[in-house]
């Protein structure tokens, strides 16, 4: 699917979690001082962000399928390289990046085996490539309670849980299959503290992904009952959101 919003829509909804994790993403590669590094799928620019401050803006490109995630990061980021462009047909000749990464991309790349394999061509021999999504599969993701809550009621909801790499060792098993070697994969933890209630659900009613338009499409008596159902789960606040990504990285 793609991700046709304002790049503040996405940062208030998901980048609350995407920024703690690309920290956690980028100690864990980790990230040497005079590497290039390519982030993929960088919506508004989380993970390139951290990149531009470990390595320096000149040596941190960014792509993005999503015209407006690109405009956002480009304004964020002006010093670093920033494309419009699909993981798998990256605009970069062979053997350009010492570290290429895919921070919660994968399970919506169309075909995630190729984007991964077009990850790997662009970087070069004995560099690394890695990827993370969260514990879809597990129910760890930030969305969670609000999944129980659709379940709860009964309402209609896209089964985000069997998207690609939210299973433990599934990015693993994808990166062993392209052909990359010391292949080894973790689980990063977010935890967020959200001081109320109406903080954490007002960036659900902006159509941000699968979640965010599932909950877009519900009549306005369904999405109060749902309002209802998260907030007897979660309290009035404060409260405290642990999140779960599997992380998987591997030798070109």
């Amino acid at each position: 699917m793609s991700f046709d919003v304002a790049g503040d829509a996405y940062d208030n909804f998901m980048g609350r979690y995407s920024q703690p994790l690309a920290q956690t993403f980028t100690d864990w590669l980790p990230i040497s001082p005079g590497q290039r590094a390519l982030d993929v799928g960088c919506g508004p620019g989380a993970w390139a962000a951290v990149l531009a401050r470990r390595l320096g803006p000149r040596n941190v490109s960014a792509v993005d399928p999503s015209s407006l995630f690109v405009a956002a990061c480009r304004a964020t980021l002006p010093d670093v390289d920033v494309r419009q462009a699909k993981a798998d047909a990256l605009p970069y000749a062979d053997d350009t990046f010492d570290v290429v990464g895919a921070n919660l991309v994968v399970s919506f790349m169309p075909n995630p085996r190729a984007g991964l394999s077009e990850m790997a061509r662009v970087t070069r021999p004995g560099g690394r490539i890695a990827a993370t999504v969260w514990d879809l599969a597990g129910g760890r993701a930030p969305m969670a309670p609000v999944w129980t809550a659709f379940d709860v009621l009964g309402l209609p909801l896209v089964d985000e849980t069997h998207m690609p790499g939210g299973a433990p060792g599934e990015i693993a098993s994808m990166l062993d299959d392209i052909g990359l070697t010391d292949v080894t994969d973790t689980e990063l933890v977010v935890r967020l503290r959200h001081n109320t209630f109406d903080e954490w659900w007002e960036p659900y009613l902006h159509a941000v992904g699968p979640i965010g338009e599932a909950v877009a499409a519900l009549a306005p008596a369904e999405r109060e009952q749902l309002r209802a159902a998260c907030r007897e789960a979660l309290g009035p606040g404060p409260f405290d959101v642990t999140a779960v990504a599997h992380a998987a990285r591997a030798t070109v």
